[in-house]
């Protein structure tokens, strides 16, 4: 039983790690940015948290839809159908380019919204230009997601953090440059972020895109895009995972994003607050949603070769994996609750209102690791209809009411919103596991007649 655990948590660590850099490296760019601004003031910081509760939430849904081309690609990998791929990668681009340019139309037509969400308007003017410039990325983030989940379906990971890591650390120095104004550059302040973003992430899809459409590696599945090959019935099929994934991912995200606004109402100290302690509970999350992208397509390989038994043993060790490395987290946001808020702000209120969100942060990790894992290996198995239902029903049936009731009617108020995020996030992780156990165990007992089996 060690020695599956070992030789699994080796092949889910070689798969896993290159997303997890890559990941840790889009968010550590959020980290800098937030650090950055936070030397600005509580306002400035304020406002980022506003703009980006509504960027990401709709940013989210994008990856979403771009995710289906990855179990796609793993299962078609799986199953020896060299031809299959490059239709799939065919199809995720005409997808992921009208997502991008609607998502896009859909920011610009909601950012005027920001005034009537009774925000602190010294945040709003701010948040609403960063929001502008920021809402420009979307288009050539999407185009980076579509070559980086067509290689990721195919098991090849390293390439992608490479590229995100090199034009994130060009993010960061394009930060220093743009919001301070150092070296000759103008001084921009928050905007200054945003620019620094939206330049960075235009580079990083043209150099994946040179990459992926020069390397032999990849020749075989490249071909030129011709309408009349786009087959209704293949884009019925990809939206039938991305749209359902694109909505889990907005109903966690827009469940935080709420709790932004919901923190706007209390104060612009507890909205700074919010800010930080979401940013820094994001590096575990978005880590361990390298381990989700890892059991997605090792999964989805497992269902390609229709071998269940192997699917299940490599699904609860991921598992495993997924509940040690966010334990390491929450005991540093214990020990360090009263120091990390200090790298963004002085200001001795908002690092005491952050250290305590910070406790609740170490709480839910466990639940937090548990719930984005299952969501990758459900998402193998190609089940995301019955996971986007439970991602609503406890985020939005649950954890936000509770949340609103505990803040304002029980007066626990920014502790109260968390504690209610911390009540949604265990829910969806209990739920999910069951979820995936009783899935494969289903498949594992129609095993032996694999002619009969049914894959959701």
């Amino acid at each position: 039983m060690f020695t599956g655990f070992k030789n699994n948590f080796n092949k889910t660590f070689t798969l896993a790690y290159p997303v997890m850099l890559s990941q840790l490296g889009q968010v550590m760019v959020g980290v800098a940015d937030n650090i950055m601004v936070g030397r600005l003031g509580a306002v400035p910081l304020a406002a980022a948290s506003l703009a980006n509760s509504i960027f990401f939430m709709i940013l989210m849904f994008g990856i979403g839809i771009s995710m289906a081309v990855t179990p796609m690609v793993a299962a078609a990998d799986g199953e020896g159908k060299k031809g299959k791929i490059g239709r799939f990668l065919n199809h995720g681009f005409v997808i992921n380019s009208v997502a991008s340019v609607v998502l896009f139309l859909l920011i610009l037509a909601i950012s005027p919204g920001l005034k009537l969400i009774n925000q602190p308007q010294e945040v709003v003017v701010l948040a609403i230009p960063y929001l502008l410039i920021i809402t420009f990325s979307l288009i050539p983030f999407m185009f980076f997601q579509t070559y980086k989940q067509f290689i990721e379906g195919l098991s090849q990971t390293k390439q992608a953090m490479f590229i995100t890591v090199l034009f994130n650390l060009l993010n960061i120095g394009l930060n220093y440059l743009l919001i301070y104004g150092n070296w000759g550059f103008p001084e921009l302040g928050l905007n200054g972020a945003g620019w620094a973003t939206l330049i960075s992430r235009i580079l990083m899809a043209w150099v994946l895109y040179l990459y992926v459409t020069r390397s032999r590696r990849y020749e075989k599945y490249i071909r030129s895009i011709k309408l009349k090959q786009i087959r209704y019935s293949v884009i019925k099929k990809m939206l039938g995972i991305g749209v359902p994934t694109g909505l889990q991912f907005v109903f966690e995200v827009g469940a935080f994003s709420s709790a932004a606004i919901m923190m706007g109402w209390i104060g612009v100290n507890a909205l700074a607050a919010h800010q930080i302690a979401i940013n820094l509970a994001s590096i575990s999350y978005m880590m361990a949603s390298g381990l989700s992208a890892a059991a997605m397509v090792r999964i989805g390989n497992q269902l390609g070769r229709r071998d269940i038994p192997k699917l299940r043993e490599v699904g609860f060790s991921i598992f495993g994996n997924v509940l040690i490395f966010m334990s390491f987290f929450a005991v540093m946001f214990l020990i360090f609750k009263n120091y990390l808020p200090l790298l963004y702000i002085e200001d001795i209120q908002v690092v005491e209102m952050a250290a305590s969100l910070l406790i609740i942060a170490a709480v839910f990790q466990l639940s937090d690791g548990l719930q984005v894992v299952a969501l990758g290996a459900l998402r193998g198995l190609s089940d995301v209809k019955v996971p986007t239902l439970v991602t609503l029903l406890a985020y939005w049936v649950v954890g936000l009411p509770l949340g609103y009731l505990l803040a304002f009617k029980f007066h626990y108020n920014e502790l109260g919103i968390w504690i209610g995020l911390l009540i949604g996030l265990t829910l969806t992780a209990i739920m999910l596991f069951y979820r995936f156990h009783s899935l494969s165990l289903k498949l594992q007992k129609e095993f032996s007649k694999p002619e009969s089996v049914s894959f959701p």
